[in-house]
């Protein structure tokens, strides 16, 4: 269970990759090889089959890029990666600090006299390369076969997950209509769709090519007509002629290529996620560049599907109840990671109704909860100890809903730096959830607010304070986010995560994490702003009280934790029963 893939990329087998990798750069008469973690898809997660950034390097993060040059390479990895790429990579690669430092800027020192550097152009997005290609000034970005395939002799074949349907009662609206729907306002004669979860919402299909998240890999064209041609193993649809219907036109992916070639007309694009490959191959029709018309309308949650993402967290909740309650019932020091993960899990697979787990579960303990994704392995499984914080953060695939949930305890008693940072995170989570704003704010607007009981302290954490989350899809989803660089404007039925956190690098982890759905809020007497919006709290679970510095709350916090636990314990207690539901009491006391 938990030797993986990525434990064949271990750190010592990061220099012979690299050097075989340089062979094929002389070969080549290139400079220079960008490998990032991506597909063809330009999904978030990809197959092991596409995991060649870990393969090469060791680094087993959900973003990053390998610039492997002829005579250094550099490993680029956001502020959630900074403590694991170092434990992950060897000496020969460099960790780089991005986006603080692009690619293009890390790059063009080091190749004074020009050159050329390659690029699969599948898995660049036309943004991506385009971005590129204006400040590689005098270095050319040259489309070629990928060079990592060439020297992954055991690389795992493609995906062939099977493809199901998802109920209409449960998706809201039949695909049919969804397709009509899009049909009408997409302002082109075709429009391409390669992002495998807008196509598993805009068909009301499920799949199973990707680890922990419910898509098929594949392609699709979205007509004027209200028809679609989709580029997908017909292996995989076994069955699903009948749901699919009439308006859906099987092809095979290899036929992809020769496709695009073929459209006249309008087509339109998003060159977001959108390969380059695919830009590059329209050659006979006007390009129109939009972003992909199934992301909004996939975001903002029909009644159906925020019912049934209720449904989830509450038989999640549960599972969650049993888990600390159990976890509660432990000696300090007779537990593992591997421990808490295993039994973490059990109580998920025992509701009988989870699908799969939504990501590989992180149960960090002391200093490892400072490595914001971290995943245990049997290499790095340590012990539960006395005085320690344990950050877990896991999550569920159920038909009905997807759930990411994170919250962090003390195993004994901690001190008293862990108490008064987890109460700043919590301050700035409770802050979130009880903000009321006017519609049209987007995440940049509102992510200072998670983080100001922090910085009055010096303090901050290096990642997005929330990410969209899917209806049985991906457990991250776009395009709405609560961060710095959010600037999609939240809409009704949305629904993010809120999870602040705080990270001692060597010590401990914190962070604290609900999923928040947007509602429209009702309004005040003497309201002034026409419009106004506010979160609706879809996760019921107790937040640890042992770390709770009282005093450092508002009365105003005091009262809504309160009235958070009385609620939990209202709509979880029915679902636990003996020593769980005598830990749920107590647990859900008042302050």
């Amino acid at each position: 269970m938990f030797q993986t893939f990525h434990e064949t990329a271990r750190p010592e087998q990061g220099p012979p990759r690299l050097k075989a990798l340089r062979g094929e750069l002389a070969r080549e008469g290139l400079d220079g090889f960008i490998v990032p973690r991506a597909d063809a898809h330009q999904g978030e997660y990809v197959a092991p089959h596409d995991d060649r950034l870990a393969w090469l390097t060791g680094f087993t993060g959900s973003a990053g890029y390998c610039v492997a040059l002829r005579d250094v390479a550099g490993v680029f990895v956001d502020g959630r990666y900074r403590v694991q790429v170092k434990a992950q990579v060897a000496s020969d690669y460099t960790p780089v600090d991005w986006p603080e430092t692009g690619l293009a800027e890390w790059i063009a020192p080091k190749l004074p006299g020009g050159g050329a550097v390659g690029i699969d152009p599948w898995l660049f997005s036309v943004d991506q390369a385009r971005g590129l290609e204006e400040r590689l000034a005098g270095i050319e970005l040259r489309r070629c076969e990928n060079l990592v395939d060439r020297i992954w002799e055991d690389q795992p074949a493609p995906p062939m997950g099977a493809v199901f349907a998802q109920p209409v009662e449960l998706a809201g609206e039949a695909h049919g209509d969804k397709i009509a729907r899009l049909a009408r306002t997409f302002g082109a004669d075709t429009c391409i769709l390669t992002l495998p979860d807008s196509i598993a919402w805009l068909l009301n299909i499920r799949g199973s090519d990707i680890p922990r998240n419910p898509v098929p890999h594949g392609f699709a064209l979205l007509h004027a007509d209200a028809t679609v041609t989709l580029f997908m193993d017909a292996r995989k649809l076994e069955g699903l002629g009948d749901h699919l219907g009439a308006a859906v036109i099987l092809r095979d992916p290899s036929e992809f290529p020769q496709a695009l070639a073929a459209l006249r007309g309008t087509v339109r694009l998003d060159p977001a996620s959108c390969p380059v490959a695919v830009r590059e191959t329209l050659i006979a029709c006007e390009v129109t560049e939009a972003q992909d018309p199934c992301l909004i309308p996939k975001a903002r949650k029909n009644a159906a599907e925020l019912e049934g993402t209720r449904a989830a967290h509450l038989r999640d909740g549960a599972a969650m109840v049993r888990f600390l309650a159990w976890l509660d019932r432990q000696a300090p020091g007779s537990l593992t990671e591997i421990d808490v993960v295993t039994t973490l899990e059990g109580c998920r697979a025992a509701t009988n109704a989870l699908r799969d787990i939504s990501f590989e579960t992180i149960a960090g303990a002391g200093p490892n909860g400072a490595i914001v994704h971290y995943r245990v392995t049997e290499g790095t499984n340590r012990p539960v100890r006395e005085g320690e914080l344990l950050l877990v953060d896991s999550g569920g695939q159920y038909v009905d809903g997807t759930t990411d949930i994170t919250r962090t305890v003390a195993v004994g008693e901690v001190g008293g730096e862990e108490c008064a940072n987890f109460t700043r995170v919590l301050k700035g989570m409770i802050a979130l959830s009880r903000l009321r704003f006017p519609a049209g704010l987007a995440g940049r607007d509102i992510d200072v607010l998670a983080r100001a009981a922090l910085w009055e302290a010096g303090l901050d954490y290096g990642h997005g304070t929330g990410h969209g989350v899917g209806a049985y899809l991906s457990v991250h989803e776009g395009p709405a986010r609560i961060a710095r660089t959010g600037t999609v404007p939240f809409e009704p039925g949305m629904i993010l995560s809120n999870e602040p956190g705080f990270y001692r690098e060597g010590a401990y982890g914190i962070r604290i994490e609900n999923l928040i759905a947007v509602e429209e809020a009702p309004p005040l007497a003497g309201q002034v702003v026409p419009r106004m919006l506010r979160f609706e709290t879809l996760t019921w679970v107790p937040i640890d009280r042992r770390l709770i510095v009282t005093a450092l709350l508002t009365a105003a916090e005091r009262d809504w934790l309160d009235a958070y636990h009385a609620e939990v314990l209202e709509r979880i207690a029915p679902l636990v029963e003996g020593d769980d539901a005598t830990w749920l009491e107590a647990a859900c006391a008042p302050l």
